[in-house]
């Protein structure tokens, strides 16, 4: 099996009012079936699909959904734009859960979770510096 994540999917109640907060966001659509409302992401993409759909299609139960314990990360190529981000993501509707700060390991790092309560890590790793189209790799591009 290939290293790889291609498909996102947020399951949400509301899927549309989500799609909006990512709309807000400057992301842009791309033709999807309906039902589905997909972005096109650097090498993957995010994928909005009503929460009970979701759960119909893996077999659970909307109990057994629950929210998982993960993040999204958001890696940015200066300091400066965790903030920025976050002020963007607050603008369009996101409850931010820790503002941008220094962290032990050296980076710049806050979260915020968007109007669904997906959590997202918005990221200055100057460890993992992004490629020339924005791409992330842990040890970064050299």
């Amino acid at each position: 099996m290939d290293q790889r994540i291609s498909l996102i999917t947020l399951g949400a109640k509301n899927a549309e009012a989500l799609a909006t907060f990512y709309d807000k966001m400057g992301w842009a659509r791309v033709d999807s079936p309906d039902g589905i409302v997909v972005f096109d992401l650097i090498g993957q993409a995010l994928g909005i699909y009503p929460l009970d759909k979701l759960a119909e299609d893996t077999g659970l139960t909307m109990d057994a959904m629950g929210h998982g314990a993960a993040t999204l990360g958001y890696n940015v190529t200066e300091r400066a734009q965790v903030a920025e981000v976050l002020a963007a993501a607050q603008s369009a509707g996101a409850t931010i859960l820790r503002p941008a700060s220094d962290v032990f390991w050296g980076g710049h790092t806050g979260y915020f979770a968007d109007p669904e309560g997906h959590v997202w890590e918005v990221s200055w790793n100057p460890f993992s510096t992004l490629g020339p189209n924005g791409e992330f790799r842990w040890n970064g591009y050299a």
